[in-house]
């Protein structure tokens, strides 16, 4: 039986840290890190996807979490193909990213892969702490909606994986279509050939852009469990309208035979909460880790 690791999609979310769940006098971001891993063995990282990481916090995160905590880091937007403000760029990169949207405009080929390798190089070196402190979970490639299941998408997470070979990865798609009907077992074949975890998502049901809450294994290293909430304004609205959702115990418990699956045919599965709204996402994380009982990993 794997390892069952619960935590959230963030530990600075702001209105986590106006919710009041962060006792008095762990206010600073040292001890807010210390207090979460007192109560969670896995948090995410969402920072950087809006900029890239710091090798000073890498060391910091290293330093205020015991040994067998686990960060599984999101990657930069630009390594998604998702938009990215120049200001998200070290200055000396900025003017490639404007070369990069000209060529776009265009419809012009021959865009050049040295922009998307420099940015690479420079995530993964700031990271390098994390690793070699033996914190780093896995890196998330969260792809946007309109990455359809098609030639160039295939292409484009070909060049990702052979960017980040050696390094642990998850795959979370948001266009359906990826797990729909047959093509649900050449995605699965994909990511298993390519060597990364497949990212399951629990989210409102019924919906042009909901993800089915299918749970492939893929890694036999790692799973991950994502939940978004069930809100019915998912894709509208602004993040407290689509992320707004307090979990039930019954929805909870929907998942424990999936997770437990999971965790016979991997040697973690790592379960993130990003209903982000106030202390919905820690106070979910608590009740599946008291779901799942002793199967979860817990620090003294």
């Amino acid at each position: 039986m794997g390892e069952i690791r619960v935590g959230t999609c963030s530990w600075t979310d702001k209105a986590l840290v106006g919710s009041g769940w962060y006792p008095p006098g762990q206010g600073g971001s040292e001890g807010r890190l210390r207090f979460y891993a007192t109560r969670f063995s896995v948090v995410e990282v969402d920072s950087t996807y809006y900029g890239l990481p710091s090798l000073r916090n890498s060391v910091l995160w290293t330093e205020r979490t015991p040994v067998g905590f686990r960060f599984d880091v999101k990657a930069f937007s630009l390594l998604t193909g998702h938009p990215t403000r120049p200001a998200a760029l070290p200055v000396e990169l900025r003017t490639a990213l404007e070369r990069e949207r000209y060529r776009a405009r265009e419809d012009r080929a021959g865009s050049d892969p040295g922009l998307l390798d420099e940015v690479w190089e420079r995530f993964s070196g700031a990271l390098l702490p994390l690793r070699a402190g033996g914190r780093l979970g896995t890196l998330l490639f969260q792809f946007p909606p309109w990455f359809a299941p098609k030639g160039e998408s295939v292409a484009f997470l070909r060049r990702a994986r052979e960017r980040a070979s050696g390094w642990p990865m998850a795959v979370e798609f948001r266009d359906p279509a990826w797990w729909a009907g047959e093509r649900a077992s050449g995605t699965a074949a994909l990511l298993t050939e390519l060597g990364v975890g497949a990212v399951a998502v629990d989210m409102i049901q019924g919906l042009p852009a909901s993800m089915p809450p299918v749970t492939p294994v893929t890694d036999s290293a790692l799973a991950v469990v994502r939940f978004h909430g069930r809100s019915a304004a998912w894709g509208t609205g602004g993040k407290e309208d689509r992320f707004r959702h307090r979990y039930g115990r019954e929805e909870l418990a929907e998942w424990l035979p999936r997770i437990r699956t999971l965790a016979e045919r991997v040697r973690e599965v790592h379960v993130l909460f990003n209903n982000c709204c106030g202390d919905a996402a820690v106070g979910a994380a608590e009740t599946m880790a008291e779901l799942l009982g002793g199967a979860v990993v817990t620090f003294p």
